[in-house]
């Protein structure tokens, strides 16, 4: 018999929630097959069978949101006796504690790591009626501090009045639902609403929500337009958000496009885009500017020593993810642009692990294939700032040659727009980082480190 868990998908995820069964109970199972498919706030994963035999009981339903380590089925051999199996509707035993186990022992509940916690944390948890699981560590190896607690609080807090008390799964429910959290009696301690208070809320019957006219359509959010909205959200109710704009002179980039672009295609198979100048020289003023490579923390900035670089991925219109690249400032021009291309190709085909989307520092995101003029982009959490890469196009512009005169020439001109976060940096700041940005895009021997 083997039991088959919920798996690691990474080293920040602490839950995840089965989104597909492939296999029913009494389907043969062979190993290393599709199994089931999990689903997180990053990806989706299609998770193969560890072992081989009959699928005999399925404990987790589609949908079901639970803790890493958790038993979803059995697979058993014909050596095997039957389990005693537990009902896929049976409530979920509390995060990080340990379930009752049935008779063979096959439903458990893998601990959520409290023993690290230290008193205070566990203090303000309960307070506020928080499992450990609900909250970012960002201390040495992921442990949770008491900031980390209390900033947990706060942005809920600003999102919903009454999210702070809403596990995770509840919170889903309420949203698949379309349901208003105070209009539901909640029997869990400290008035803590749970999952048996929203589902016998929802079996009692309520009335579908307003339609629109006929002639309207009704496109139901996807899982991912869901998060991608709930996260933008969430980052204007944390940050002070203000954008400043910066016109480039893409001149000496363009000359290296135009003569190198076609041997450049050859060799790495696709085209060199503005992009790759443009996060090169971003990481290069970062070095200089490195308060824009940071966090907020309870009072305080928290500067990253690495540069881990965020690329906003749009997924066909359905939401948008930022896969990151890690150490990006050590990477030269070449290996910049294929780095890109790859986490950019990697999260389109679903892909890269939960792993590929965490711990970026500083996001770019580069709608400039469009044609975009600004564009203000909202702040990828808990990062301070986003940049924004937009069109670039041939206008006229005045140069100026060495004795000091005057012309009119053609160039590629384009803007850089950065949101900031105020509460981190002061405008002379952000400023400055965007003048040296534009400095470095202008005057750089960028075909001496293609």
């Amino acid at each position: 018999m083997s039991d088959v868990k919920m798996p690691q998908l990474g080293e920040t995820v602490a839950e995840g929630t089965v989104a597909k069964w492939f296999k029913r109970p009494g389907d043969a199972v062979v190993k290393g097959e599709p199994l089931f498919e999990v689903s997180t706030d990053k990806v989706d994963s299609e998770i193969p069978a560890q072992a081989s035999g009959v699928l005999s009981a399925i404990l987790v339903a589609e949908g079901e949101t639970v803790d890493v380590g958790t038993v979803l089925a059995v697979i058993t051999s014909e050596n095997d006796a039957p389990p005693t199996s537990t009902p896929p509707s049976a409530p979920s035993p509390a995060p990080g504690r340990v379930a009752p186990q049935s008779a063979d022992g096959t439903v458990k509940m893998a601990p959520s790591g409290s023993v690290s916690l230290s008193p205070v944390v566990r203090k303000l948890l309960a307070q506020h009626g928080l499992d450990a699981s609900e909250v970012t560590g960002t201390g040495p190896s992921g442990r949770i501090t008491k900031d980390d607690v209390e900033r947990h609080v706060a942005s809920t807090s600003l999102a919903s009045p009454m999210s702070s008390t809403q596990s995770p799964v509840v919170r889903r429910l309420l949203e698949e639902h379309s349901l208003d959290a105070t209009s539901i009696a909640p029997s869990g301690p400290n008035g803590r609403l749970t999952r048996h208070d929203v589902e016998e809320h929802i079996a009692q019957g309520q009335p579908e929500p307003e339609r629109s006219a006929d002639d309207d359509e009704i496109v139901p959010f996807t899982r991912i337009r869901k998060v991608t909205a709930e996260h933008m959200v969430r980052s204007k109710a944390t940050s002070a958000h203000t954008l400043m704009v910066r016109e480039v002179d893409y001149e000496q980039v363009e000359r290296v496009r135009r003569r190198d672009g076609s041997n450049f295609k050859e060799e790495e198979g696709f085209s060199l885009t503005y992009l790759p100048f443009n996060a090169m020289a971003s990481l290069l003023a970062l070095r200089e500017f490195p308060y824009l490579n940071a966090s907020v923390g309870h009072d305080e900035l928290v500067v990253h020593r690495r540069i881990n670089l965020g690329i906003a991925v749009d997924l066909n219109n359905e939401g948008l993810v930022v896969p990151v690249i890690r150490s990006a400032d050590q990477l030269n021009l070449r290996d910049l642009a294929k780095s890109i291309n790859n986490v950019a190709k990697g999260a389109r085909d679903s892909t890269l692990g939960v792993d590929d989307y965490a711990r970026g520092t500083f996001t770019i995101t580069n709608p400039g294939p469009f044609g975009t003029l600004i564009t203000g982009a909202v702040i990828n959490q808990p990062q301070v700032a986003i940049l924004s890469t937009d069109g670039v196009t041939r206008r006229p512009t005045v140069v100026t040659n060495d004795e000091g005169e005057e012309s009119v020439a053609i160039h590629s001109k384009g803007m850089l727009a950065l949101t900031f976060d105020h509460r981190a940096v002061d405008g002379a700041y952000a400023a400055r980082f965007l003048q040296r940005v534009a400095a470095i895009l202008d005057e750089l021997d960028w075909g001496s480190v293609l």
